[in-house]
């Protein structure tokens, strides 16, 4: 996926927000290879979903934070 504003493949905090919040199931898969095999990428897919979990309606963001806490 081609990030907002990004010109990098890398999964920084601005790349994992703008797939959570933009991304296809081809771009959560591979978020969720990374995550499976770095947890330092764990730790940033859950300090962005716990910032943005104070919306009710951020459901993508609630289904990564119970994702990453559950692995």
């Amino acid at each position: 996926m081609q990030h907002r504003h990004l010109n990098h493949q890398q999964f920084t905090l601005a790349a994992i927000d703008d797939i959570i919040a933009r991304g296809g199931l081809e771009d959560w898969r591979d978020l969720r290879i990374a995550v499976l095999s770095d947890k330092a990428i764990m730790d940033k897919v859950k300090r962005i979903a716990d910032s943005r979990t104070n919306d009710p309606y951020a459901q993508r963001y609630f289904f990564w934070k119970h994702y990453a806490e559950a692995h």
